[in-house]
């Protein structure tokens, strides 16, 4: 059960399409107006995002990172050093001085853990422009207002549900492509970095899914909990962890509804951070 791409979501598609070339190539476009920075500090990469005036994508920068677990850091330090080296290879790129950043947020977590992400861009020599729920974020990247947004992350699962560009529901839980390696490793008796390269191998994607199916079916429940009492004109998914072949027809079937994963669902959500258009004022 497929939904139809919308003309605005094909237009939004392009753009996270460019900006995945920008990221994996080190290119960068000409910016029309002031560019912004965008942080997303994720459990198995950190990237950087960089939109103009028109929130065009310009630029970008990443790198595997295990600073964060759960949707919490772990290691200030390291998060903070590779932020800064981004921010500086990108710098350097664009021609362009950053002072402040958005930041994005798993929904849910504590006022404590948002402040360790701020301390982090603050370290960095960044100024917080802006606090961004991930799933928010991506909804800002695809164009949309209204739906639901469900980020499938390393570590966790994120829903949020949207009308009129406001957040009604955010929640957040501990399950995603981490739990994913660690069925792979026990299935086939491997490490857990076997199992992540196994998860990642287009040749195996068969061996895996059928492995890893039960983990996509909890996090459909998670989405299918969340959406208890609330009408949606659609659902989207997004996050690396959503890049399998079938896992869109999981979620549709647990929900009883169309699903739309777009294009490079890894770089939905780094994307929309940076983005101003459905800021509330």
């Amino acid at each position: 059960m497929t939904a139809t791409m919308t003309s605005p979501l094909i237009s939004a598609e392009a753009a996270i399409s460019r900006f995945a070339e920008l990221v994996r190539t080190g290119e960068v476009d000409e910016p029309r107006g002031e560019p912004r920075l965008g942080i997303d500090l994720g459990t198995a990469n950190i990237v950087l995002s960089v939109v103009d005036g028109e929130n065009r994508p310009v630029a970008g920068a990443w790198v595997h990172s295990t600073v964060v677990r759960d949707g919490v850091v772990v290691d200030w330090a390291g998060a903070t050093t590779i932020v800064r080296r981004l921010r500086d290879d990108v710098e350097q790129r664009l021609g362009h001085r950053f002072t402040k950043a958005s930041v994005s947020i798993p929904p849910g977590i504590s006022e404590g853990d948002i402040k360790v992400f701020r301390n982090v861009a603050s370290a960095a020599g960044l100024d917080t422009d802006e606090v961004v729920d991930e799933p928010v974020a991506a909804a800002r990247a695809l164009g949309i207002t209204d739906g639901c947004v469900i980020d499938i992350g390393h570590g966790t699962t994120g829903v949020s549900i949207l009308s009129g560009s406001r957040v009604l529901l955010s929640v957040d839980e501990a399950t995603g492509g981490h739990h994913m390696n660690l069925v792979l490793a026990g299935a086939y008796r491997i490490g857990y970095e076997a199992a992540e390269v196994m998860k990642k191998d287009p040749a195996k994607q068969q061996d895996v899914f059928g492995a890893i199916r039960p983990t996509l079916e909890k996090m459909a429940s998670i989405a299918e909990a969340a959406l208890v009492g609330y009408e949606v004109p659609a659902v989207y998914l997004v996050g690396g962890s959503s890049s399998f072949l079938n896992a869109p027809d999981v979620f549709a079937y647990r929900l009883g509804r169309p699903v739309i994963r777009p294009v490079e669902p890894l770089f939905v959500t780094p994307l929309g951070i940076p983005m101003k258009e459905f800021r509330d004022d």
